[in-house]
Formats: structure tokens, C-alpha cells, sequence
């Protein structure tokens, strides 16, 4: 499975609905969509997908190469995949659901919630800051894009 900000709409989506169902946000459901755009952006920043990954890759094989001197599908050489490894591993394999975790979980769920405190498409939150971050932690963990 290969991930990209699908993924984290995905990520966007399931947080937000378990954020509603356990009455810690009021929100328009007309916005809902700009809602999940949003915190998929935000979430952005926390987590690095497939598709980050490979444009990583691909950019230090260009600057160790050179743009000129690339193999036509730079992602079947060795030096690429080298380079992918060696920025998967710089996450410590924290991995959900084959999104890379480039900040910790706590602070992941603290950005989500300054994002929800902060955002004009959410009406109202509910719960004092650590519960949400505590909420946000737990349901974050388990997510899987297979049940999404």
C-alpha cells in the first residue's frame, strides 16, 4: 500500500469523526470537507507518506548525480533505493498505517488539537486540552487505512 494525502484524508477523516462521536467538536457539516482538506494539511507536517518519501529520495539522487545525469526511472537504481532506506530509517520505523511519524505522537496530537482550537471551521471544543490530546493519541495510534 503506498500512502499520500489521501492517506492523510483518511487520517483526517477518521479523527475528525471520532472527535464527534465522543462530543469533543462541533462543527458545520457543510464544512466538513474543508474541515478534512485542513487537518490533512496540518497533519502534513506530522507525518511523512510514500510519496514524500520518494520525492526525498529522488531529490538527493539528483543532487548527488546531478539532474542531468539520472536514469530514465531513477526509482529502479540502487543509489534511490538506498536513499529510501536510509530516509525511512532516520524515522525509527514509527510507522501507522504506512504514514511515517516525523514529529512524536504526543506532540502530533498536540498540533491537531492547537489546530482545533485554533481553526474557524470548528464551532466549539469540548474537554480540557490534555483529554483531548490523550483522545487524540489513543485513536491516532490504531488507525489503519484498511478499516479507516
Amino acid at each position: 500500500m503506498k500512502t499520500d494525502f489521501e492517506t492523510l484524508k483518511a487520517l483526517s477523516s477518521y479523527v475528525i469523526n471520532f472527535l464527534k462521536d465522543g462530543e469533543y467538536i462541533e462543527f458545520p457539516i457543510d464544512s466538513r470537507l474543508d474541515f478534512i482538506d485542513a487537518l490533512a494539511t496540518e497533519l502534513g507536517v506530522c507525518f511523512a507518506t510514500d510519496e514524500d518519501i520518494k520525492d526525498q529520495a529522488i531529490e538527493e539522487v539528483e543532487d548527488k548525480m546531478g539532474a542531468d545525469l539520472l536514469p530514465e526511472d531513477v526509482t529502479e537504481s540502487e543509489m534511490y533505493n538506498h536513499a529510501r532506506k536510509e530516509i525511512i530509517k532516520s524515522f525509527n520505523g514509527e510507522c501507522i498505517s504506512g504514514l511515517y511519524l516525523v514529529e512524536s505522537l504526543h506532540n502530533t496530537a498536540e498540533r491537531v488539537k492547537d489546530f482545533l482550537l485554533s481553526t474557524e471551521l470548528v464551532e466549539e471544543v469540548f474537554g480540557t486540552d490534555e483529554e483531548i490530546v490523550q483522545f487524540l493519541i489513543q485513536k491516532i495510534r490504531v488507525f489503519n487505512i484498511s478499516r479507516g
